[in-house]
């Protein structure tokens, strides 16, 4: 078995699965779990919430969710980061798992990205723990899902969804809440 190097991460599964991703080096990039990503798209696939979506990574860091959604069978992906040096590293992860192809990366800022480039099927949002955002964040998200769209928000903490978007699933793994979401009024 290849030992992960250190910052690398692994795809779960799908055509890329098993293969290594690279984390941003530094503090500003917090790279979801593979546990945790296992379990979210485990969750999402039994949702029939994958396979042929339009995804959104507004805050993509390493990528790796989006890329865990395209090995999975996601159609296209946009991946959003505001800093020049994740866009780097997650443009290099596309090209070496083979997925570049079906994806777009994007800088600037996930309110942004979120308005101008819906509606989506699937939003993930991974912001630093520290974001403080939400609210707008959550508005624009619930303005530009598809008709059967879903959003899953990971955080320290529960994060309030506000009036437009309900949770229909939220699971804790140590210190990390993932929160799967629709507008309020949808079944899922």
């Amino acid at each position: 078995m290849t030992r992960a190097r250190p910052g690398s991460l692994r795809v779960v599964a799908g055509t890329a699965g098993g293969r290594l991703i690279q984390a941003p080096s530094g503090s500003h990039t917090r790279p979801t779990s593979d546990r945790v990503r296992q379990a979210m798209f485990n969750a999402l696939e039994s949702l029939g919430s994958v396979e042929g979506a339009r995804v959104l990574d507004a805050f993509a860091g390493s990528g790796a969710l989006a890329i865990e959604a395209l090995s999975r069978g996601a159609l296209h992906a946009t991946l959003v980061d505001s800093d020049p040096v994740a866009r780097r590293v997650i443009t290099t992860n596309l090209a070496s798992t083979g997925l570049a192809d079906r994806a777009r990366v994007v800088g600037g800022v996930a309110e942004r990205a979120v308005v101008e480039n819906g509606p989506w099927d699937l939003v993930l949002l991974d912001p630093p723990y520290a974001y403080e955002g939400w609210e707008p964040l959550l508005d624009a998200v619930a303005a530009n899902l598809s008709e059967h769209g879903l959003v899953v928000i990971e955080s320290d903490r529960e994060i309030e969804l506000g009036e437009r978007l309900g949770s229909i699933r939220s699971r804790t793994y140590g210190g990390t809440v993932v929160t799967f979401a629709v507008p309020s009024g949808a079944s899922q």
